[in-house]
């Protein structure tokens, strides 16, 4: 059962921690494949192999989940590169927070704790929340998640924290799902998890329905549906919807197995994750939902 803590960051590490009981010895190999994910300058690899914060955020805490170490001193300075985030978009400015914080709060100076966040409050939106594009009127369940995960892992008080609940709340729906933009019909089973997330965290309980509509999106063939009626799974919305269902303390656990099946099928003896059936690639970010989503599955 998830505990509450000030922080998702070390919410979902404890989940991805219990990965390996599944792994057995393939662990090894998910751990090679990360390690040479990293590059010289130092970040950890995008798609096209360029470093960038962004998977940064996802191969140090896949490392820390497996427990492995890593030569991360070109990482640090790599982190404390990008001063207090000037020139960053609100993502990588979250980016930056995160990747601090998994290197160790100290990796970052005080005044230029103060700096970031004071870049991502230029977020804000009027409605309390935040949006990962500048100028909006209202938040969006994404931007609300990454700015409070933000300010939690730079240790800093949210200004007007109250708030951010009435703008994350404005996006349910009648059935019980959240829309990742007010002007948006339908939920999405990663906007739907996160804000199931940031409420357990914000103290707000939600209704029954937000379970039962994720319940629905699993697929026959194991896994979850990103939307209603979507073509395949993704292994995104499996993790996610998976740590939002355990949140909820929603009884899951007759998708354990075709879960498990699924995820398998993800998995490839590089060591890394595929994000979907149709996925040809790999990278550390699907590789660490994979350690999220068989941690919920561990046991």
């Amino acid at each position: 059962m998830i505990t509450s803590t000030r922080s998702f960051r070390l919410e979902m590490l404890q989940v991805a921690r219990l990965a390996p009981k599944v792994l057995g010895d393939s662990a090894e190999l998910v751990a090679e494949f990360l390690q040479r994910q990293l590059t010289p300058e130092g970040g950890f690899a995008d798609r096209a192999g360029r470093p960038d914060l962004y998977y940064t955020v996802f191969g140090l805490e896949s490392l820390l989940a497996l427990r492995k170490e890593a030569p991360l001193e070109a990482t640090r300075a790599y982190v404390q590169s990008f001063g207090d985030g000037a020139g960053l978009d609100f993502v990588h400015l979250c980016s930056l927070a995160r990747c601090a914080a998994n290197l160790g709060r100290n990796v970052l100076k005080d005044d230029v704790k103060t700096g970031l966040a004071s870049r991502i409050e230029a977020y804000r939106t009027p409605d309390g929340g935040y949006h990962g594009s500048p100028g909006k009127s209202d938040g969006s369940a994404y931007g609300d998640l990454l700015a409070w995960g933000a300010y939690s892992d730079l240790a800093l008080p949210m200004p007007e924290e109250h708030c951010l609940l009435q703008s994350l709340l404005t996006l349910q729906l009648p059935d019980g799902s959240f829309a990742n933009e007010p002007d948006m019909p339908q939920g999405t089973t990663p906007t739907t998890a996160a804000a199931v997330i940031l409420c357990s965290h914000l103290g707000y309980k939600l209704s029954p329905l937000t379970g039962e509509w994720l319940m629905k999106q699993a697929h026959a063939g194991g896994g979850f549906l990103a939307v209603p009626g979507a073509p395949l799974p993704d292994l995104l919305s499996t993790a996610t919807a998976l740590h939002a269902l355990e949140s909820l303390q929603t009884n899951w656990q007759i998708l354990r197995e075709p879960s498990l099946d699924f995820v398998d099928s993800l998995w490839n003896a590089e060591g890394g994750f595929h994000g979907h059936w149709a996925d040809d690639d790999l990278d550390v970010e699907y590789t660490s939902y994979g350690l999220l989503a068989l941690g919920h599955l561990s046991s």
